[in-house]
């Protein structure tokens, strides 16, 4: 395989883990920052014991987050800023699997771990491997 093809498989493995990424970070940040915290516990146990003002901040964080991942790419403007997204949710799922682990959620630590590998990778790719050039 030439090396044109190698991070042409890369590239489009990329934008298929920032698709993904995206939508998750999205769709959970849309549910934490505007479902009412009844509805939002029946899935989400731990949202009765947090403060209401860091469920709705971390819901808002993941919504700019999902969408960093796309936005500055698609538009090629700024794509730096896809990275430094990428960056961020990495820092949030750290954060989640130290709360998870202080609060003995063992089973939601998984999940945690593959959307930090899923960030990690287009951070890297989007820096080092493929980076998207501005316009």
């Amino acid at each position: 395989m030439t090396n044109y093809k190698k991070n042409k498989a890369i590239h489009i493995a990329l934008w298929v883990a920032q698709g993904i990424l995206a939508a998750m970070f999205i769709m959970a940040g849309l549910m934490k920052a505007s479902q009412p915290l009844d509805a939002l516990a029946e899935s989400l146990p731990w949202v009765t014991s947090t403060p209401v003002g860091l469920v709705r901040f971390i819901g808002i964080s993941e919504v700019l987050g999902g969408l960093g991942l796309l936005i500055p790419s698609i538009f090629r403007f700024k794509p730096f800023l896809t990275v430094w997204a990428a960056i961020g949710l990495a820092v949030i799922m750290v954060l989640a699997a130290i709360f998870h682990v202080s609060r003995g959620e063992f089973t939601a630590i998984g999940m945690n771990i593959v959307l930090l590998a899923f960030a990690l990778f287009i951070t890297w790719g989007r820096s080092k491997k493929t980076p998207i050039l501005a316009k």
